[in-house]
């Protein structure tokens, strides 16, 4: 009972077999006692430490003809079979044409070829001017020299980038390629996420389906660029936070003194002084946020983010276990190791990027420190590797905060939500008979980085549920997702005077999907709702997702290059903004 194994293991049987959690009555009912009102059954806190997810039901599969032990198999394989159907939807639709448009579009002109240089070299080399059109030239050309130059970001995106490269060589396709991969099992982590999360099959394939068919989230898994990397890390430290959670309350669930009736009740003992042990899956999200940071230092805000929630999480586990002063057990058994499973984790997986540029003596500002200004520097007792590598941080540093060069699709946060100014990654205009353009007018070929409008409005709709959720209903769920929103949203908001864009906003997308699906399950209502009522709300859900369905649809030329008349390019410009 105290080791979980998977969704419907030992914790899951515990919760199903015992009562459904009773909160404490107020006053004013236990007097009522007095006069003759039974009291409520006694609450058992192993669910609430590990709410059960509900026993999978065949009776879907009993519409399609399916037989009674049929579809009882087919019911409990749904928990991984539903979420990895949608993920081959997903995967799909991004591999599919994968190297169309066959151009360096962009800030590939950045990452594929810093991706190969570092195969080539162990650090980031210098091109030729004309590198991108030799690229994609009949036969392709590789100007690359050795001389270094200088790069903002650090390498684990790009070593992600160049495995693509090395496996399918130097083109879009293979440049492309592990992108699209990471995408795809985005798709499939949010699924599983989600069925965590809300203790629901069908949700949680939801949210999947959302992220399957954001516009954003397509295009960025099929350009080679690192926000979509640094998303798939922060999903994956997400993910494995969440399973971290279930198994250490699994624990605490499982130590609980149970009465002659089979109840287990809080303990000041267990919840004040029991220690939680190994926790490998904290360890793999610190992992997670390390790589996430490793690609683009904005990860760094979710690694705060989420190891104080982390935490927290821990703190509210002890409360429920009946601990006295859980925040101060927590402290003392808890916050000592969360600290070294997430934050040295992460650090330590950070400089392990770096492993190239430190093996070898050609990058940028290697050897500064046996420079005379690095010499002068003082802290000659650190390696001069050590050294060189934090000047060449506090110089990236100093770039990224100093950035205002004016962009012609750069965009304030404030915008984002709605859309306000998305980013046009490729545009030309074939004449009829060029490119497959068969319009007379003339065509239109873009891939524009925009979100599926009415996946984004809803989902600001879903970000106020959300909200009211976890500040009025102390629902722990509203508030993980409002914490993944915030953290790749709100430090933004810091940095208006820089030059930034709405693609960054990729990285807090899934959270959005997720928020939206929790919404929809309400909307769908609950299961003690009348007939009634469960109709009107699964008419309204399904055709809010048939919208957005359909949305995706509508844009999809946009998002992938195809040619398109002039006049329906001009009818997809719903504002002024997106020209």
């Amino acid at each position: 009972m105290g080791r979980v194994t998977s969704d419907t293991t030992a914790t899951d049987a515990v919760a199903h077999a015992a009562p459904e959690p009773a909160r404490q009555p107020p006053v004013w009912q236990r007097r009522l006692r007095r006069f003759g009102c039974p009291a409520a059954p006694p609450a058992d806190v192993r669910a609430r430490l590990v709410p059960a997810y509900p026993r999978p039901a065949g009776r879907l599969w009993a519409v399609f003809g399916a037989g009674p032990d049929a579809a009882a198999r087919l019911a409990r394989w749904s928990g991984w079979g539903g979420p990895l159907l949608v993920a081959l939807f997903a995967g799909v639709l991004r591999f599919w044409n994968l190297g169309s448009p066959r151009k360096v579009i962009f800030d590939e002109t950045y990452y594929p070829k810093d991706a190969w240089s570092l195969l080539q070299y162990g650090y980031e080399g210098t091109w030729a001017k004309n590198a991108n059109d030799a690229l994609v030239a009949h036969p392709p050309h590789i100007l690359l020299s050795p001389e270094h130059s200088y790069v903002v970001h650090p390498p684990a995106g790009k070593w992600l980038i160049a495995v693509g490269e090395w496996a399918l060589g130097m083109n879009p396709f293979g440049w492309r390629f592990m992108v699209a991969l990471l995408g795809t099992l985005s798709v499939l982590l949010i699924c599983r996420i989600g069925r965590r999360l809300m203790r629901s099959t069908a949700l949680g394939c939801l949210a999947g389906t959302l992220l399957a068919v954001d516009g954003l989230h397509f295009v960025m898994s099929r350009t080679a660029l690192l926000d979509l990397i640094v998303m798939f890390w922060v999903v994956g430290a997400f993910g494995c936070l969440l399973v971290d959670r279930d198994r250490t309350r699994a624990r605490l669930a499982a130590a609980l003194p149970v009465s002659p009736d089979s109840v287990a009740r809080p303990d000041a003992e267990v919840g004040d002084r029991l220690r939680l042990g190994w926790r490998p899956w904290r360890i793999a999200a610190g992992l997670c946020l390390g790589l996430a940071s490793a690609t683009k230092w904005n990860g760094l805000y979710f690694l705060a983010a989420f190891a104080l929630m982390s935490f927290l999480w821990d703190v509210a586990a002890r409360r429920t276990a009946g601990a006295r002063r859980p925040f101060r057990s927590a402290l003392r058994r808890d916050v000592l190791a969360a600290f070294g499973s997430t934050v040295v984790v992460a650090l330590a997986t950070y400089l392990a990027s770096w492993t190239g540029w430190i093996a070898t003596k050609g990058g940028y500002y290697r050897d500064w420190a046996t420079t005379p200004d690095g010499r002068a520097a003082g802290w000659t007792w650190l390696p001069d590797w050590l050294r060189s590598l934090w000047h060449y941080q506090t110089e990236v540093y100093a770039f990224h905060t100093g950035l205002t060069t004016p962009h012609t699709y750069q965009s304030n946060p404030w915008s984002w939500l709605v859309l306000g100014r998305p980013v046009s990654y490729f545009y030309e205009d074939p004449k009829f008979g060029q490119d497959g353009c068969t319009a007379a007018e003339g065509c239109a070929r873009e891939v524009l980085a925009l979100g599926t409008p009415l996946l984004w409005w809803a989902s600001c709709f879903a970000l106020l549920y959300v909200l009211y959720r976890w500040l009025f209903k102390r629902d722990w769920r509203a508030g993980a997702i409002a914490c993944g929103v915030a953290a790749g949203y709100l430090p933004w908001f810091l940095y208006q005077e820089r030059t930034i864009f709405l693609f960054y906003a990729v990285v807090f997308v899934p959270f959005l999907c997720l928020a939206l699906a929790m919404m929809i399950g309400a909307i769908l209502g609950p299961p003690g709702a009348s007939e009634r009522r469960r109709t009107l709300g699964a008419v309204g859900a399904g055709v809010l997702v048939l919208l957005i369905i359909w949305n995706f649809i509508y844009f999809y030329p946009l998002y992938t290059g195809l040619p398109i008349p002039k006049s329906a390019w001009h009818h997809r410009m719903w504002f002024d903004s997106w020209v």
